[in-house]
């Protein structure tokens, strides 16, 4: 099967799987959650304010209608306007994608490269004093919460030494550095303990196999071995990591975007919740999904690139 067939069998696939996450985003936000309008206006309001306030925003129709409209939102991606700011969603968390980017880009390369390494490192000296070094220091970063890092972090390179900013944040560059540093500093910290040991069991997997210890009893340098041999071996579960981290960060970043004031799709999301923005919520939630799919379909096309012996069905 060529690339173009299975990327067109691939995306037939998604339908279904569209048709149940829409059917349970409606299922959550229109039957579970209830009548929304008394926490939009509030315990005093009448009667008729909130038959009023339904009709603006169609929750008076059926739900087969109801349901159909977030099918409808689902596949043009028109998610209607925000029901606090009476902005258009699209255009919302378009811009802060782009925001958001700006933290994730740079904390997945550097943090899966500075991964890679130290995992390559803890492999040429496994069983040694630095490998076990590297695996007690990488369990001590994991094991301290993402808050503990944030509000130190803030306190000494922002407030103390006055290195970045925490409020005030701005797209314009270089300015923008000094608001997307200390946050970027902040995930891969805490991005790269689980990576590193992640990639350190898969590359001691590859050490044993046959095809290392023929490479060694030709004399090949073990670096060469880990650099060229180990090392491409073990990509395919190296890259699944990387791409089913991008959707990760991208929608997960709530606590680092809103302690540090960045307008990401994180604060987006957590300022949806304060003011139960359901459409926002829906529409991010739609978008998660599509994203998680649309990843899924490059890492299966990526494997077949770094194996030839994949084949696409």
């Amino acid at each position: 099967m060529n690339i173009y067939s299975y990327i067109a069998k691939r995306l037939l696939y998604t339908i279904p799987i569209l048709l149940g996450v829409c059917l349970l985003i409606f299922l959550i936000f229109n039957v579970v959650a209830g009548d929304p309008t008394p926490m939009l206006l509030g315990k005093h309001a009448t009667a008729k304010q909130m038959a009023a306030l339904r009709h603006e925003l169609g929750l008076d129709k059926s739900w087969f209608i109801q349901y159909l409209d977030i099918l409808k939102s689902a596949f043009t991606l028109d998610f209607g306007r925000s029901w606090f700011s009476k902005q258009h969603i699209a255009s919302m968390l378009q811009t802060g994608t782009v925001i958001s980017l700006t933290l994730v880009v740079p904390t997945l390369f550097i943090s899966h490269l500075i991964a890679i390494v130290l995992a390559l490192l803890a492999a040429y000296k496994r069983g040694k004093f630095v490998d076990k070094a590297m695996v007690i220091v990488t369990v001590m970063l994991m094991s301290i919460s993402a808050l503990t890092y944030i509000l130190f972090g803030q306190w000494l390179f922002a407030y103390k030494l006055g290195w970045f900013q925490v409020a005030g944040y701005t797209p314009s560059f270089p300015e923008v550095l000094s608001y997307i540093t200390l946050p970027c500093l902040i995930l891969i910290i805490l991005n790269i303990g689980a990576d590193m040991r992640f990639y350190r069991t898969v590359i001691l997997d590859e050490i044993y196999q046959d095809y290392v210890r023929t490479a060694r009893a030709n004399g090949i340098p073990e670096w060469v071995i880990l650099g060229k041999h180990v090392l491409k071996n073990a990509m395919i579960p190296i890259v699944t990591n990387f791409m089913f981290q991008i959707p990760a960060l991208l929608f997960g970043t709530i606590l680092v975007e809103s302690f540090f004031g960045i307008p990401g799709l994180g604060g987006i999301l957590l300022q949806a919740i304060n003011n139960s923005d359901f459409p926002i919520i829906k529409a991010m939630t739609i978008l998660s999904a599509m994203f998680y799919i649309v990843i899924n379909l490059i890492t299966d096309i990526l494997y077949t690139w770094l194996d030839p012996r994949i084949k696409l069905s």
